[in-house]
């Protein structure tokens, strides 16, 4: 019993052998910048901004939207993928803590045999059983290596989940949001067939008359009949979007549609953030620098190879003859042991698994440090998009205005007999193609804006990752999994 408890005490004091985490530079530099390069259209936040207090997409203002990422939420495949890999990870916690008891077993067993003798054949029965427990002290850290090396891979695996719900909804509100600009593209097509139908009509009429040429005739009929096929191939990029957001749901295409509507969702703000707090923000980013902490958990897992181990035992039971009474104290056993062993040449194995976990440490900072530049990249990159496009923008809806005036100018004058009508069909097209282009960029404008909702994070924090347990056996309890 006194070696138990020294044990005991040792195991709970001794340090565990291996270098301490501390988190990796997250560029080669080691610093981040103060504020973005693009920081132009950062905003305070605002009612109808992205912010953490409220689902990212309720910035939108569409209540359909937030119908279909909620239930994408609950069906998304790749998120109950996620889910289940975070539920493994949780379950490799529990493993490695389980390390840190003992293992107790029981046995019973009752023999009836037959032995020859010198007198003839006797008949006899024994019967025995006994518990057994066997406890391996963490004298070197190697189970509070294994642990840390867990909980810091299960960190990461839940950051995953975060990782694909915030993809899995932003895949969903961009596919929506083209959907819908499809919707708005449709009715400027139908509107624009609506008048090209006309402007056949009036050069028909006056072919009849004499005023028109065939040759007009046949430019009128061949811009109806182009603008008609360009609408065609607009529904059947709906008809994609339609069935890649049932997939997204988990439900086939055959069972999912959205009705057309041309209302086109508001466009939301973003909260102003600085570079270091994306850090915290992006789930991917967490769960590279988790991942890291459990590399280096590994490398003093590797480390504890070296020393040796101390496995303490003791058992307890009755055995003897007969099945009369199984608890007689003279068929009383007992035993305590303890048996001290270590590795005295491995053939360099134990040098081997050390510069492994070293260069796992190496590759997993160098993932971190890549997911870190590859954020500010996609940040910058969105912020420059959304800065631009809205001058792009400005511009375009002069042009807008521009092409309408000398397409009813040009309609006029070909009424009139001023003009022909090649300078008609050059107005018309000229004001279909700018505002086709107007429709792209507003179409472009929702992607940037849902792909630096995603950059940012999409108010997702770091401090919303389950807290590691406590490194001690004291404090061992169940790791609870989220609902998602």
């Amino acid at each position: 019993m006194r070696i138990l408890c020294l044990a005991l005490a040792v195991s709970l004091t001794a340090c565990a052998v291996g270098p301490d985490y501390k988190n990796p530079p997250s560029v080669a530099a080691g610093a981040t910048a103060d504020a973005f390069k693009e920081a132009a259209p950062w905003k305070s936040a605002v009612p109808g901004t992205v912010d953490a207090k409220a689902p990212w997409w309720k910035g939108f203002g569409d209540p359909r939207l937030d119908a279909l990422i909620d239930e994408a939420t609950r069906a998304n495949q790749s998120i109950a993928l996620a889910d289940a890999q975070y539920r493994a990870a949780q379950a490799l916690v529990q493993s490695a803590q389980s390390n840190w008891y003992p293992t107790v077993t029981a046995s019973a067993s009752g023999t009836r045999s037959r032995q020859l003798t010198v007198v003839g054949a006797e008949l006899g029965n024994s019967k025995a059983w006994s518990v057994n427990a066997g406890w391996e002290p963490d004298l070197w850290g190697r189970v509070r290596r294994q642990v840390e090396g867990a909980s810091d891979s299960a960190q990461g695996s839940q950051a995953d989940l975060e990782a694909a719900l915030l993809a899995v909804q932003a895949t969903v509100a961009n596919d929506y949001i083209q959907l819908r600009m499809t919707d708005a593209q449709q009715r400027l097509y139908d509107g624009t067939i609506e008048a090209y139908r006309k402007s056949l009509q009036i050069t028909q009429s006056q072919f009849r008359f004499g005023v028109a040429t065939r040759g007009d005739v046949d430019l009128a009929d061949t811009t109806l009949q182009s603008t008609q096929a360009l609408a065609i191939d607009n529904q059947l990029t709906r008809r994609q979007l339609e069935h890649a957001i049932a997939v997204l749901l988990g439900k086939t295409p055959s069972e999912f549609s959205i009705p057309p509507d041309s209302t086109v969702p508001s466009l939301p703000e973003v909260p102003l953030i600085v570079p270091s707090e994306l850090l915290q923000r992006r789930p991917d980013i967490a769960g590279a620098e988790r991942r890291v902490a459990s590399a280096n958990a590994g490398i003093g897992y590797a480390i504890s190879a070296y020393y040796p181990n101390l496995t303490l035992s003791a058992a307890g039971g009755f055995g003897g003859p007969g099945f009369g009474n199984w608890f007689s104290a003279p068929d009383k056993v007992w035993a305590l042991g303890a048996a001290l062993a270590g590795t005295l040449f491995d053939g360099g194995l134990r040098n081997a698994q050390v510069a492994q976990a070293r260069a796992t440490f190496d590759a997993s900072a160098a993932t971190y440090r890549q997911t870190v530049l590859s954020g500010f990249q996609e940040v910058e990159d969105n912020l420059a998009a959304l800065n631009l496009l809205a001058q792009e923008r400005t511009v375009q809806d002069a042009a807008v205005r521009s092409a309408r005036n000398a397409e009813r100018v040009a309609l006029s004058q070909y009424r009139a007999g001023t003009t022909t009508y090649l300078s008609v069909i050059t107005a018309q097209t000229l004001a279909l193609t700018n505002e086709r282009t107007a429709l792209q960029l507003q179409s472009r404008q929702f992607a940037a804006n849902v792909a630096l909702v995603k950059a940012v994070g999409g108010g997702w924090d770091a401090s919303q990752l389950q807290a590691r347990p406590d490194s001690s056996p004291l404090a061992l309890g169940p790791t609870p999994s989220i609902d998602k």
